[in-house]
């Protein structure tokens, strides 16, 4: 088996910073996003106040702000060799930070659910008490203390548009299957259950449909029909060129890492080009740590509550990516038909065989397994044991 060349970024523990931090030297900046304005705060080295500026959402003006408070810095007598600025991650998505660093500032998008906030049932919530907090939060990472906040990991721009084609046909699949069922209640609603709205003649016969009583359908329900079935084809054409324009991608490049990572995956019996692409491009293409930081990401680990004599299990943690969780535990289900006698479906007998009702909740386990077995089969080469694999082309 051909194994893809592994990647040789550097490993970061995004918890916490590793760059000595010099508090004379360096202007601290958080920015509260908002669709109209910016917040800024900074913490200038030598200027007793701690300034806050409301600037319209424009990065040039950011920049010129920050010229401006390095200047104020070097005016009391403290030379600037660090520029840091942080904000949560949000609406806005990663290209500010790309943006910053490229003119040579550092920037940071800090994960939201990641800082602490007061658990009072009616705190006070302002964007400028948002800056302080994000201040004291991004202070202690710097610092290099662990869980003040934590970083996420900013994407190139080709890593994010590579996440669009199988973003996108999801959402499609979505509105493919809503415009169905909406046919479908609407015929329904008239007596008709024959119907069927996935035929590719569907339209045509539209006109032909009688009602239980032999009446056709009323004029406006009929258009109504027809406007949905004009949709659905449109959707079903889109898709298909969504699925056209991937395979075209693995044939014209199947020795790079991701496309070369989609094969690899795609011999296993049971795993098809959709679901490979889908946790390649979300998953294992990421640089991550170990198999703890793979099933954390991966979503499919659980909630703990722990206190005193208490202790229960809450449930899947929803700090992951959903698409990874929802994708895992469908493909746990299916691995269990087309891998019988893999050692991880044998696992799962074994342990659910005398208790059925556990199996809804070792299918979660079992998700987690097999989402580091496949990560080891891209990274490292490393079969799972008793997988069976389709042959190499």
């Amino acid at each position: 088996m051909h194994k893809p060349k592994k990647q040789k970024k550097p490993l970061n523990d995004l918890s916490r910073s590793i760059t000595p931090f010099d508090p004379n030297r360096s202007l601290i900046v958080v920015i509260e996003l908002s669709k109209e304005s910016w917040l800024v705060a900074g913490i200038v080295p030598g200027v007793e106040r701690q300034p806050l500026k409301k600037l319209a959402a424009d990065e040039n003006g950011l920049l010129k702000l920050l010229e401006r408070w390095r200047a104020e810095a070097e005016k009391a007598g403290h030379k600037i060799d660090r520029m840091t600025v942080a904000f949560e991650a949000g609406r806005d998505g990663f290209w500010l930070a790309r943006w910053l660093r490229a003119r040579g500032i550092e920037a940071h998008v800090i994960h939201a659910a990641s800082v602490a906030v007061a658990r009072e049932h009616r705190r006070a919530k302002t964007d400028r008490l948002d800056t302080e907090q994000l201040k004291r939060a991004f202070l202690g990472w710097l610092r290099g203390e662990r869980e003040h906040c934590k970083m996420c990991v900013i994407p190139t721009f080709a890593e994010e548009d590579a996440k669009r084609p199988h973003r996108e046909r999801e959402t499609l699949v979505g509105e493919h299957t809503t415009v169905i069922n909406r046919v479908k209640g609407t015929l329904a609603r008239l007596g008709i259950r024959s119907f069927n709205p996935t035929l590719k003649k569907a339209p045509e016969r539209l006109e032909h449909v009688r009602t239980p009583e032999g009446e056709p359908i009323p004029p406006n329900t009929l258009a109504e029909l027809q406007r949905d079935l004009a949709r659905k084809q449109l959707v079903s054409e889109q898709i298909r060129q969504i699925e056209k324009a991937r395979l075209e991608q693995l044939k014209r490049a199947p020795k790079t890492a991701p496309n070369l990572m989609v094969l690899i995956l795609m011999r296993v019996i049971g795993i098809g080009i959709e679901t490979a692409d889908m946790l390649v491009k979300e998953i294992l293409s990421r640089n991550l740590r170990d198999r703890r930081a793979v099933a954390r990401y991966g979503g499919v680990t659980g909630a703990p509550d722990e206190s005193g004599k208490r202790r229960r299990e809450k449930g899947l943690a929803r700090s992951g990516n959903a698409r990874v969780r929802r994708g895992m535990i469908q493909l746990a289900w299916r691995f269990l038909d087309y891998q019988k006698e893999s050692a991880l479906a044998k696992w799962f007998r074994a342990r659910t065989e005398n208790a059925p009702r556990l199996r809804k909740k070792m299918i979660v386990a079992l998700a987690r397994k097999l989402l580091i077995a496949l990560w080891h089969l891209v990274r490292d080469g490393v079969v799972p044991e008793g997988v069976v694999l389709r042959p190499a082309h």
